[in-house]
C-alpha cells in the first residue's frame, strides 16, 4: 500500500491595524468618529475584496478614516490596549503563526513621533518575537527603523493615484501566509534591507502618471524577478507631518542576502539620481492666477485643484481662500460662467440648510470653522439646490449662491429679505463630515456633474482616476492650509536634515546606509 501523508495545517493568522494619514499642519483633531471601525474575525476579512490565502484567521480590530489631523492619543491608547490585549490572547489559546498589520503608514498621535513604530512595538511585546509580522502600506507612509525592526515583510503601492491599494495588500498576505508556514515548519526567516533617502515630497510632485516616478517603480518588477528577491517597495514618505522618520525609504525583503540588499540599494540609488528632477504632476500658480487661466480657457469643464486643504492628505477641509475668490469673481457673480465648489466641511450651514429644505433661502456663513486663516467664514446668500445623506459625508447640501449682499446671521434660520435675488454662477457643496467628491457617484447623490460646470475647484491634490477623466483641463493652485505643496511655508524644524527640498544637496546612498535584518530562525 502507497505511504499515507500528512496535510500541513494553513498557518494561523492575525489581523489588526489603525489607518490613517495624519497632518500635523493642521488644526483638525482626529477623534473616533471619524473613523470606520471593524471588530472580529468576519468584520475584518469582509473588508477584502479578494480572495484571502488559505488561513485560520484572527481578526481582532481594525480602525479606518479619511486623512485628517493628529489622532487624539486618548483613542490610541484604547485601540492599541484592545489591540495588544485580542493578539495576546488569540496567542495564548494557540500560537499565531503571522500577524497581519494593517496600516496606512502615516498615522500621528497627539505626543508621538512613530506611531506606528510605538503599535508595532507594543504588538512584537504581546506576541512575542516568533511569530512572522507583514505589513502592506501606502506609499506615501513612513518606514521607522522601529517598524522596519518589528517587521519581517513590508511592501507597498506602487501607483499614485492608488490603482492598486487592495492588489497590493493581496500581495502582502499572500507572501504574509506562505512565509508564515514555511518558518512555522522548521524554514529561515527572509532577509530585508532598508535605505533612506533623504527625499522629502508631496505626493504631487511623484505621481506615476509622469517622470521620474513613473520610470523608478516601473523597475520594481525586474528588480522582484532577481534571484533571492521576493519584494521591493519605494516609499514616498508623508510630506506633511514635522517628525525624524518623515523621508523616502527603499525596503526590500527576500531569501537572498546579498541580492536583497542590492536590490535596495540599486533603487535608493536610482531616486538619488532622479532628485532635483520631480516636478508638479500639473501646472501650478496662485489659485488667483489658476481661475484667470480657467475662465479664459475654452476648455470645459475646466478643474482646479485646492491643494492646501487636500482633505485626503490630513487638510481640515474647510478653509475659504478659493470659495472667497469664486463668490467674488465678476463673471461668476453674473452667471456668465458656471462654477462648482467642492466640498467644505460645515456642519452649522449643512444643518441650516436641511431645515430650510430644497428651495430654501437663507444667509449663512460658511467654513473656515475648523482652520480659520484667513479670509475665514464667508458670508453668502443661498438657496439649498440639492440635499443628501446617504453617502459617506452624512448630510450634504448642494447651495447655489445668490447675487445679493449676503445678510447678516449665523446661517439658523431662512431669510425673508431673499425671494427676489437672482442666482449667480457659483454652487458650492457643504458636508457634515470631511469628505472628497472623488467619484461620479458622490457628485451625482447632489444631482450634480462631473462635466456639467465650466469651472469646478475641489479640494485635492492630483486629480483621482475619474476626476481626471472628467477634466478637459486642469490646473493645481497652490493654496494655504494644513497640507501645503509649498513645503517650506510650513516650518518643518524637526526632520532630518539635509533633505530635499530643504536643503540643495544631499549625499548619495552607499553600503554604509543599508540596514539588514532577518534570515535567522527564531525558535
Amino acid at each position: 500500500m502507497p505511504a499515507t501523508t500528512q496535510s500541513t495545517p494553513p498557518p494561523r493568522l492575525a489581523i489588526a491595524g489603525i489607518a490613517i494619514e495624519s497632518s500635523t499642519f493642521t488644526p483638525y483633531r482626529s477623534g473616533e468618529a471619524d473613523f470606520e471601525v471593524r471588530r472580529g474575525t468576519e468584520e475584518i476579512l469582509a473588508r477584502y475584496p479578494f480572495e484571502v490565502p488559505e488561513a485560520e484567521y484572527v481578526g481582532v480590530l481594525h480602525a479606518r478614516a479619511l486623512p485628517g489631523g493628529q489622532l487624539e492619543r486618548e483613542v490610541y491608547e484604547g485601540w492599541k490596549a484592545e489591540i495588544t490585549g485580542g493578539l495576546a490572547a488569540a496567542h495564548a489559546a494557540a500560537p499565531l503563526d503571522g500577524f497581519f498589520f494593517d496600516i496606512h503608514g502615516a498615522m500621528s498621535v497627539v505626543g508621538l513621533d512613530d506611531a506606528e513604530g510605538d503599535l508595532v512595538t507594543a504588538i512584537r511585546a504581546a506576541i512575542g518575537p516568533e511569530v512572522v509580522v507583514g505589513t502592506a502600506m501606502d506609499l506615501h507612509g513612513n518606514v521607522s527603523e522601529a517598524l522596519f525592526e518589528a517587521c519581517d515583510l513590508m511592501t507597498c503601492y506602487r501607483h499614485a493615484p492608488h490603482i492598486d491599494a487592495w492588489e497590493t495588500r493581496e500581495r502582502g498576505l499572500r507572501d504574509l501566509a506562505r512565509i508564515a508556514a514555511r518558518v512555522r515548519d522548521g524554514g529561515a526567516r527572509p532577509h530585508k534591507a532598508l535605505v533612506h533617502v533623504p527625499i522629502l515630497l508631496p505626493g504631487e510632485k511623484t505621481s506615476t502618471r509622469i517622470e521620474p516616478a513613473k520610470s523608478l517603480y516601473a523597475r520594481i518588477p525586474e528588480l522582484t524577478q532577481r534571484e533571492g528577491v521576493t519584494d521591493v517597495s519605494y516609499w514616498i514618505g508623508f510630506a506633511w507631518a514635522d517628525q525624524p522618520r518623515c523621508k523616502a525609504a527603499i525596503v526590500a525583503f527576500g531569501d537572498g542576502a546579498g541580492a536583497v540588499q542590492q536590490a535596495a540599494l540599486e533603487l535608493a540609488g536610482a531616486v538619488w539620481q532622479a532628485r532635483h528632477d520631480f516636478e508638479f504632476v500639473a501646472p501650478t500658480g496662485s489659485f488667483e492666477a489658476c481661475l484667470d487661466r480657467a475662465i479664459a480657457s475654452s476648455a470645459r469643464p475646466f478643474w482646479i485643484s485646492d491643494s492646501g486643504d487636500n482633505p485626503g492628505a490630513g487638510g481640515a477641509d474647510d478653509t475659504t481662500h478659493c470659495l472667497a475668490a469664486l463668490a467674488a469673481r465678476p463673471e461668476i457673480r453674473a452667471g456668465e460662467v458656471s462654477a462648482l465648489m467642492v466640498s467644505l466641511v460645515d456642519p452649522v450651514t449643512t444643518d441650516a440648510a436641511w431645515k430650510a429644505g430644497v428651495g430654501g433661502r437663507l444667509s449663512v456663513q460658511v467654513g473656515g470653522r475648523i482652520d480659520a486663516r484667513e479670509p475665514g467664514p464667508v458670508p453668502l446668500a443661498v438657496e439649498v439646490a440639492a440635499l443628501d445623506e446617504s453617502g459617506p459625508t452624512g448630510r450634504a447640501a448642494a447651495l447655489r449662491v445668490l447675487d445679493v449682499p449676503p445678510e447678516d446671521g449665523d446661517g439658523t434660520a431662512p431669510s425673508a429679505g431673499l425671494v427676489h435675488a437672482a442666482p449667480t454662477g457659483l454652487t458650492v457643496v457643504v458636508t457634515a463630515r470631511r469628505s472628497q467628491f472623488a467619484t461620479r457617484a458622490m457628485f451625482a447623490r447632489l444631482g450634480l456633474s462631473m462635466t456639467g460646470v465650466d469651472v469646478v475647484t475641489v479640494k485635492m491634490g492630483y486629480l483621482e482616476p475619474e476626476q481626471y477623466e472628467a477634466a478637459a483641463d486642469w490646473l493645481l493652485a497652490l493654496t494655504p492650509g494644513g497640507v501645503d505643496q509649498d513645503l517650506q511655508r510650513l516650518g518643518h524644524s524637526r526632520i532630518d536634515r539635509p533633505m530635499i527640498p530643504f536643503d540643495p544637496e544631499i549625499p548619495a546612498p552607499s553600503a554604509a546606509d543599508v540596514r539588514t535584518g532577518g534570515g535567522a530562525r527564531e525558535r
